[in-house]
This record gives structure tokens, sequence and C-alpha cells, in this order.
């Protein structure tokens, strides 16, 4: 590992801790909690405060800020809680992601994700490995957004929203209720328009097993039948395995309702499986 190099302008608490490599650029301020994991990079402008956590060769994007207090009215000043981010995230610039509203509480962030510019996590949400979230994104406070899901730029998330594993929500979109696993909507409020072919492709996802969302998706969206009953069709009708089983779990654990179709449209889902 290199020797860390820090710009001669930057001010580096002396409780903060840095592990090896890491690199800090000028203007920059590092707070007292601050812990940086070997060959973290921090651009310019950087302010990270309060209990911040970066994992190995996590890479900060200039004028960035990290760890400030939730936009909450139930935030009490004092409250010790933080953000925490994994290995090999990229965060752009002018991203802002905030600390969590409770003692101990933390915002996290997932392994291998990027979050573009200008985009905003705000407190108590939790972001599964992989994540993307594109240009000035919005995310309110107690987002989960599962594994390997996209989320479009200039997109707003109510708070509380999940978005599943695999989901791609599409830009300019309104996120008001969950958006299922696999699926991808848009729209504002947000529509399931089909099944995120794509994206099951790049993730490396077999054609059986995208044969079986796509079964479970006419169902759930194609064949007018409520959630529930969907949901039993989708048990009787389809073959069991972890992708099925990871959607009906989502979709019975929804508490505010999942995406609807689109109305008087037709669903745009690409028939493509190889």
């Amino acid at each position: 590992m290199t020797e860390s190099l820090i710009h001669p302008t930057a001010i580096v608490d002396p409780g903060a801790t840095l592990g090896p490599g890491v690199r800090i650029g000028p203007y920059s301020v590092i707070g007292s909690a601050v812990v940086l994991g070997p060959g973290v990079e921090i651009g310019n402008h950087v302010t990270l405060e309060s209990r911040v956590v970066l994992e190995a060769s996590v890479k900060i994007g200039h004028g960035t800020v990290l760890g400030g207090a939730p936009q909450d009215f139930k935030f009490k000043d004092g409250t010790v809680s933080g953000v925490r981010v994994g290995t090999g995230t990229v965060i752009r610039e002018h991203v802002t992601i905030h600390r969590a509203t409770r003692d101990g509480g933390w915002t996290e962030i997932g392994r291998d994700c990027l979050i573009m510019v200008g985009s905003h996590i705000a407190h108590d949400c939790r972001l599964g490995d992989g994540v993307i979230v594109i240009n000035n994104a919005g995310l309110a406070g107690h987002c989960t957004v599962g594994e390997r899901a996209t989320v479009g730029g200039v997109v707003g998330v109510g708070p509380f929203m999940r978005i599943g594993a695999f989901a791609y929500l599409g830009g300019v979109s309104g996120l008001t209720m969950d958006l299922p696993p696999f699926m991808l909507a848009a729209g504002r409020p947000a529509t399931v328009r089909g099944v995120n072919v794509v994206g099951l492709r790049r993730a490396g996802i077999p054609p059986a097993a995208r044969r079986t969302i796509q079964d479970a998706h006419r169902l759930l969206y194609r064949e007018g039948l409520t959630p529930k009953d969907a949901l039993d069709r989708i048990r009787r009708e389809i073959p069991p395995g972890p992708h099925v089983a990871m959607l009906i779990e989502f979709i019975e654990s929804a508490r505010r309702g999942i995406c609807g179709p689109p109305r008087g449209l037709a669903a745009l889902e690409s028939e493509e499986i190889v």
C-alpha cells in the first residue's frame, strides 16, 4: 500500500483514524469520529462530519458532504449516529448523505455502489451492494434499496419506500409505493412497465430464471388480479425458486402497497430472455 497523501490545506482532526494509502485533497475537512479504510480517496472541498466510516478503496468526489445532521424535526442535537460506506463504492461530486436519526444508528451504503453527481441520500437509508443512483436523484428518509437496483436520474423517492433487488426505476420518476424486485418502473407516480431483463442478464441470472420472473410478472401485472390473488396463482403455477421466493416475500411484507401497472397503457416488458 502506498504512503498516505494529505494536501496541506486539508483539515484533518487528530482524532480521525486513517488507514494506509489514504489520499485527501485540498480544503477537505475530516472530523474527529471519521474512520477511513485503506486506499480511500477524498477529493477537494469534501466534508466528513460526525461518525463516517469509509471502508477500503472508497472514492469521494469533490464537494461531497457525508454525515451531516438529518433534515428531520425529530432529530435531537447530540445524537450519536453515522454514515457507513462499503468497500469499493464510488460517490461522485456534490453528493449529500445524512447520518441516522437515532443513537447508534447508521445510514448505510453497500459495497461497490455508484452514487452519481448531485444525489441526496437521507437519514436512515440502506442501500445494498452494487446499487447505482444516477445524477440528482433524491431518496427521502428510511428508504431501502436492494442489491444491484438502479435509481434513475432526477428521481424522487418518498420516505420509507423500498426498491427491490435488481429493480430499475427510470429517470424523472416519483416513487410513492414499493417497487418489487426485478421490475422496471417509470412515471410520476411510478408504475411497473415490465421486467428489468437487461439488468438481470448483466447480473448473470440465467435464461430459465428470467423466464420464471417474467411469468410471475404477467400474473402480477397483466391478469387484472389483486396482489394477493396474483401471489396465490404464482405459488400454484410457477415453479418455486429463490427469485420467486424473493418476489413473494417482498410483496407480502409491503406495508404501503406496491407499484401497479400503467393505466390504459400496454406494459413495456421486453420479451428477450437470452
